[in-house]
């Protein structure tokens, strides 16, 4: 198993590396007649795109999308959609210093244990950079699912232990941070800047909210929806947790608190997150990500080297002070590609 392609009819398969030549992937499995431009992916690659606000990396990248693959005259073929997106400012030899030294935090020393042999430049496949293949795929599906009447928005709810209000959601998507909550955009800010001035760095947490999901998506036992997004968003480098509707909360409800009263028209409330026995309720779809701050700190570490020898590491170069904001719409692109794929098995179904 190569570990590379994510889907079961809606797949998509991703390459390279964060200092390579580029990124890239092809989606196969999407139907024929979707809507599908260059224009339309960029829209939502310019929302994880590196260098934007204070939290971000230095790195400039446009991260230009070119469709290889799969589309004719702005419509889809049903052919393989392939896709290409070069790396333009990698800067190699800042990581030449640690060439055979083992990053606390990172995959260095995992990898060196599997393959014996490792991409030492930003971390090859396990920098966060492989994720811009996801964001291309994940637009692919939101076209797809658009034309069903399904949409999804993700934004941040917590950052370095501060929390916002959800009031507006929807305008999330234009404020720094992908804040659901004006107010708070100047505490994160400040923050950010408080933990960055000492050489350090934050997590936080991103809700995921699918609207217009249909009731039946979903598989028993195994295939779960829940299940299946849980995996989703766990195969993205930094997230530690995933939480469906009142998530880790529901343990500390009673029966009676947790439960969602079905009202002839409606459910009363939402502790689901729009998923029962597996199985989407109609309701929207809530999933929450908890992510781990980024592990390449100014700070002073220690770890050892690749003949086991005692280290003190302060990792240079140029790095996110937060996933977040970046990591917000890939958290987004995997809720979509696990929709699109589920999407597509309910309707080839019998029935």
């Amino acid at each position: 198993m190569s570990g590379n392609t994510f889907g079961t009819i809606f797949k998509l398969t991703t390459y390279g590396e964060s200092h390579g030549p580029g990124l890239g992937g092809v989606v196969d499995g999407c139907p024929a007649g979707v809507p599908l431009t260059e224009a339309l992916i960029q829209a939502e690659l310019d929302k994880r795109r590196p260098g934007q606000g204070i939290a971000a990396t230095a790195r400039k990248e446009s991260d230009t999308v070119h469709l290889l693959s799969g589309v004719f005259e702005g419509l889809t073929t049903g052919t393989p959609i392939g896709f290409h997106i070069a790396n333009e400012d990698q800067r190699s030899r800042d990581y030449s210093k640690i060439r055979d030294v083992f990053r606390p935090g990172h995959a260095d020393i995992t990898y060196q244990a599997k393959y014996g042999v490792r991409d030492y430049r930003g971390g090859g496949r396990a920098s966060g950079r492989e994720t811009v293949s996801r964001v291309a795929g994940g637009a692919v599906a939101r076209q797809m699912l658009a034309a069903v009447g399904v949409r999804v928005r993700a934004y941040t709810v917590e950052l370095g232990g501060v929390r916002a209000e959800i009031l507006d959601p929807e305008g999330a998507a234009d404020r720094p941070f992908f804040a659901p909550d004006p107010g708070v955009v100047a505490a994160w800010e400040e923050r950010v800047k408080e933990v960055k001035s000492r050489g350090d760095s934050i997590g936080g947490v991103v809700q995921v909210e699918a609207l217009g999901v249909p009731a039946g998506l979903g598989e028993p036992v195994f295939d779960k929806l829940d299940a299946r997004l849980a995996y989703a968003c766990m195969g993205v480098g930094a997230v530690k947790a995933v939480e469906i509707g009142a998530g880790v909360a529901a343990a500390r409800l009673t029966g009676a608190a947790n439960n969602d009263p079905i009202l002839p028209d409606r459910f009363a409330s939402n502790n689901a997150g729009g998923i029962l026995g597996g199985v989407s309720s109609g309701q929207p779809v809530v999933v929450r990500a908890s992510v781990k701050p980024i592990p390449s700190i100014a700070t002073v570490q220690k770890t050892v080297n690749a003949a086991g020898e005692p280290v003190d590491l302060s990792v240079g170069g140029r790095h996110d002070v937060s996933a977040i904001p970046r990591i917000v719409p890939v958290l987004g692109a995997m809720v979509l590609l696990t929709l699109a794929d589920f999407w597509l098995l309910q309707r080839r179904m019998p029935g």
